[in-house]
């Protein structure tokens, strides 16, 4: 894990020091309501009748703290558009 990334998610109250990356999985797609991907394009299990969200941003590789906080915060307010929607959509 990026230290940048971890210190920057501790800051946000979200642990992530004992994590990995996670490859996405056609089971975990399925399972999905909404799939976010940022930037795999067609190395993505794809499922039919599932809404898709392709996200590109700045890649925190190599990135102080001070760099990541924006990244964090930009994925942090696109999150929460698509789970305002399926609460809606829920209710």
């Amino acid at each position: 894990m990026n230290p940048a990334v971890v210190e920057a998610m501790a800051e946000a109250g979200i642990d992530i020091s004992a994590e990995s990356p996670k490859i996405l999985t056609t089971e975990a797609v399925r399972a999905s309501d909404v799939v976010i991907t940022m930037g795999c394009g067609d190395a993505c299990p794809v499922s039919p009748g599932k809404r898709y969200l392709d996200w590109k941003p700045d890649d925190p590789a190599g990135q102080g703290v001070a760099a990541v906080r924006p990244i964090r915060d930009e994925i942090r307010r696109r999150v929460q558009g698509p789970i305002g929607e399926l609460l809606d959509d829920r209710e």
